[in-house]
């Protein structure tokens, strides 16, 4: 990963289009068993993120997780918000006084997918985002104590997250709305699940083509 956060208007954008581009499907998974407002919420967000984005290409590495999470907590609102928000600010405080390599990089991400357990008092198999970041945690983490290619490590990020969002389909949902629908959430793909799956994709994608 590069020293300074210079690829975050490019992650931004990688994200922003992604949920651009499948909205209407997003949009369409939430409103079967979730609030419906997801998309908006998260676009919301990234607009925000999408204004600050040269500020934030200008701080250092802590600094800017920190403030992408500050920025998501105010813009997002309701559990996605508080989820994202506290995940990135996890992740900054984990970086703080370190260089942004992947092995800094696998145990700050861990870090913030803990603290998101946490907040939100769930953990893998309840039909959740967490069924896609806690995999793509693992595979960050094994990546750090093997030699591998940025291209490959992309290629597995993202077969990591859509394995994951693709298993929340067959499960009972024990969180939010989709909770209240008992056995009529299976069949389902999570919408946050789905979503995290995609801006993980697109972000996997714009760091495997920049310089380690």
């Amino acid at each position: 990963m590069p020293a300074t956060p210079h690829l975050i208007p490019s992650v931004i954008q990688g994200a922003a289009s992604a949920i651009q581009s499948h909205a209407e499907e997003v949009s369409a998974l939430d409103q079967a068993i979730g609030d419906g407002d997801h998309v908006v919420n998260l676009q919301r967000g990234l607009e925000a993120l999408s204004q600050q984005a040269e500020s934030l290409a200008a701080l250092d590495w802590p600094a800017a997780l920190q403030k992408i999470g500050m920025t998501l907590m105010a813009s997002v609102g309701g559990a996605s918000g508080s989820l994202y928000g506290t995940l990135f600010i996890a992740m900054g405080k984990a970086m703080k006084d370190r260089e942004m390599n992947l092995a800094n990089l696998a145990e700050a991400f861990g870090r913030g997918v803990e603290a998101m357990k946490a907040r939100g008092k769930a953990d893998r198999g309840e039909k959740t985002m967490l069924d896609v970041l806690i995999p793509v945690a693992d595979v960050l983490k094994s990546a750090a104590e093997h030699a591998i290619a940025p291209g490959q490590l992309a290629e597995e990020v993202s077969r990591a997250a859509e394995a994951g969002m693709e298993s929340t389909r067959d499960m009972l949902a024990t969180k939010g709305r989709a909770s209240f629908l008992g056995e009529r959430a299976i069949g389902h793909v999570d919408a946050g699940a789905r979503s995290s799956q995609l801006m993980i994709s697109a972000i996997a994608e714009v760091v495997a083509e920049s310089a380690w």
